[in-house]
């Protein structure tokens, strides 16, 4: 994962978890963040694989050590996916993280372009298939058919 449900977590005020979960107000705090807790991860995993379907690309996925821009976009995708499952209304909330969504796609499009580099080691992909060819030395030829 390329953000903690943790990191989530933290970015979500109080009043929005009830939104988030949807129709019903659940009053205690800790019953509100075990009803969410399965949400952040779904979404999450989500927001993970958009990253990993535009850096795959251009790195091998998924990243093995993530740069602190991908787990910045992780989170925001994270919230994007959160709040657009309940709908956007518009609001100055919905409109900030579906900015902060653009932001990251447009990112992520310029890594796969290859405008944008992170800073980690590409790994150049070969065939492993273990395929050898020999063959014998060349008998007929040019040379060797002249006159004929």
């Amino acid at each position: 994962m390329y953000s903690t449900t943790q990191e989530v977590m933290e970015m979500i005020k109080g009043d929005a978890m009830n939104i988030i979960i949807g129709d019903v107000f659940i009053e205690n705090v800790a019953e509100r963040e075990a009803k969410l807790l399965p949400l952040v991860e779904a979404a999450i995993e989500d927001a993970d694989g958009e990253i990993d379907g535009y850096l795959a690309k251009r790195y091998p996925t998924p990243l093995a050590a993530i740069p602190k821009v991908i787990n910045k976009f992780s989170k925001d995708i994270a919230l994007y996916n959160l709040f657009s499952r309940t709908g956007m209304e518009g609001g100055e909330r919905e409109s900030n993280h579906l900015t902060r969504y653009k932001a990251a796609v447009r990112f992520l499009e310029n890594i796969a372009k290859g405008v944008v580099d992170i800073g980690v080691k590409k790994v150049e992909k070969r065939a492993n298939t273990g395929f050898n060819m020999k063959s014998n030395e060349r008998i007929f030829g040019r040379d060797s058919l002249k006159g004929m």
